[in-house]
């Protein structure tokens, strides 16, 4: 169990004109985050400390801000808490100018590869590419990990000065296991000679070695990636197993390949264009809405406080207080209280006057988060619909030429659908299908029937070719399909697709009902609109969450 976070999460005492409000609702969410994304009002005020009608205000107010979701007795992490550490991700820029490299070199190697940053005595991950096995990389993007139990730990350590080597050492010595970094399991650390004599090898050589410090059977390489004002910008690391590679042999075998690598990424930093700025997440405005529909449940200084940090983005790296407080809508005075909270707790840096995020901000829900699979984000939403329609709701993936059902919320009736995650169905024949089939190109979709010609499943099931193309074109015209009987007798359902960020179509929702529950018409004017409407919110933490992060559709 890793020590509870205190509310000023930092040894020196809060400024005076620290916003309580925000300090608190961040240590919630540093909790949540910790403890895997969920839990029950009760458990955040005994780990946080706060009394119960603070965290009941806290977390109206994240999920008011759709931060959070109350879950029955559960408080969970929601996906559009990622637009903050997305904030900080655009900002950087390492993940969008570097990433496709090191997706590039780890289907070279067949190796997991990663990029990371420093965050104070740690590490943490800003770009993950893994590679798939039973033996594999479980880090997530925003992990924070120790850095003496790290191959780019040393390498970070080469840089430090006295101040920090401190910082390092008090840690140690409070936390001498590492139970606060939950990503790792708890161990005795090197002691301060042993990481000292690392990061002087790191200097010397420009490389470092993890060899099993973070877990046995688990050995690292690392090199660091330079910025063109010659400062280490992130580290780039291969990853393997001891059934692959001993330490030495990662060494020997990939290290020319990894700093070539390096090199192709400093040249992708030194050509990389100007930023154009994007649009900030101004919720300012919408706060005071909130405060006036919610009165006392609503928190507007936390909110208020957490908007300052989606103000920054790609383009907006660097903010003075003047522009904060234009990119979000507040006024100067309130944006100044709220960057000096956040420079008090470590999300925040200043420089002359120009503020900048660090990479905490992915403390904030980002490593739970990133973990989440298409079903899982789309799971609240099918419940949501499920007690809107009373109907049963389901999200399907096309596999071969069948549909596979990937989530399912079962409406509680005598007479129900009774169909389970994992299901398999024609495709031609469901609805599900027929938007799956539809989205298909051209080319793909004649293949598919040239390939399995589709056989009757009830008397209405349409396997005529001709037939079958006319009703998925009017599929893409229409942007739903409604199958009645095709699949089996007396069963109805409409379905409409789920787009990712791209556009393209990664699987498609539906409800199903018997057919004397509603007549056809009944299906387009009262389903179909809030089917599209669940579909929609989907699609938008999808967005959210895969802008940095690749969500698997199964």
């Amino acid at each position: 169990m890793p020590p509870p976070h205190t509310l000023q999460q930092t040894d020196t005492p809060a400024p005076a004109e620290a916003v309580a409000p925000l300090m608190r609702g961040i240590a919630v969410l540093r909790r949540l985050t910790d403890e895997g994304g969920t839990m029950s009002p009760s458990a955040i005020e005994r780990a946080t400390g706060l009394a119960r009608s603070s965290v009941d205000r806290i977390t109206a107010t994240l999920a008011r801000m759709e931060y959070v979701r109350v879950d029955g007795r559960d408080i969970t992490l929601a996906p559009r808490l990622m637009e903050l550490g997305n904030a900080y991700l655009s900002a950087l820029r390492l993940p969008s100018l570097l990433g496709g490299h090191a997706d590039a070199l780890a289907d070279e190697l067949d190796e997991s590869v990663s990029l990371a940053v420093g965050d104070g005595d740690g590490i943490r991950f800003v770009h993950q590419a893994t590679r798939r096995r039973a033996m594999s990389l479980s880090f997530r993007i925003g992990d924070l990990l120790p850095a003496e139990r790290t191959a780019p730990g040393p390498l970070l350590a080469a840089g430090w000065d006295a101040r920090e080597w401190q910082r390092w050492r008090e840690r140690r010595a409070t936390d001498p296991k590492g139970l606060a970094f939950v990503a790792v399991p708890p161990h005795s650390p090197p002691d301060e000679k042993e990481f000292a004599a690392r990061a002087e090898r790191a200097r010397h050589d420009g490389w470092a070695l993890d060899d099993q410090l973070i877990e046995p059977g688990l050995v690292a390489l690392a090199v660091p990636v330079r910025s063109p004002d010659g400062h280490v910008a992130c580290l780039v690391s291969v990853v393997s197993h001891t059934s692959r590679h001993t330490a030495a042999a990662l060494r020997d075998t990939l290290l020319p390949r990894l700093l070539t690598a390096a090199a192709a990424m400093e040249q992708a930093l030194r050509q990389a264009p100007s930023a154009a700025p994007d649009s900030p997440a101004a919720l300012a405005s919408w706060t005071g809405a909130s405060k006036q529909e919610l009165g006392r449940e609503f928190n507007e200084s936390l909110a208020r406080g957490l908007t300052v940090l989606a103000a920054f983005g790609e383009g907006r790296d660097a903010l003075t207080l003047t522009e904060v407080a234009r990119a979000t809508g507040l006024a100067r005075a309130t944006a100044r209280r709220a960057l000096i909270t956040l420079e008090h707790l470590g999300y925040v840096t200043v420089r002359d006057r120009v503020h900048h995020l660090t990479p905490r901000v992915l403390a904030l829900g980002y490593p739970p988060l990133a973990a989440a699979t298409l079903p899982q984000i789309a799971q609240p939403h099918l419940a949501a619909l499920t007690g809107q329609v009373r109907d049963s709701a389901s999200l399907a993936v096309l596999v071969g030429d069948d549909i596979q059902y990937t989530g399912r919320v079962a409406t509680r009736r005598i007479m129900n659908v009774n169909i389970t995650v994992g299901t398999r169905l024609p495709a031609h024949a469901t609805s599900m299908g027929r938007v799956l089939l539809a989205a298909q190109p051209a080319p793909e979709r004649e293949s598919r029937l040239a390939r399995t010609p589709p056989h009757a499943l009830t008397p209405y099931t349409v396997t005529g070719p001709d037939e079958l193309r006319a009703a998925l074109d009017r599929v893409l015209a229409d942007g739903y399909a409604l199958v009645d009987e095709e699949l089996e007798v007396g069963l109805r359902s409409v379905a409409v697709p789920v787009h990712d960020r791209r556009g393209s179509v990664v699987a498609a929702v539906n409800v199903a009902m018997h057919s004397s529950s509603r007549a056809l018409e009944e299906c387009v004017t009262d389903v179909l609109p809030r089917l599209r409407a669940a579909a929609g919110r989907i699609e938008a933490d999808l967005h959210i969450t895969e802008r940095y992060v690749r969500v698997p559709a199964m």
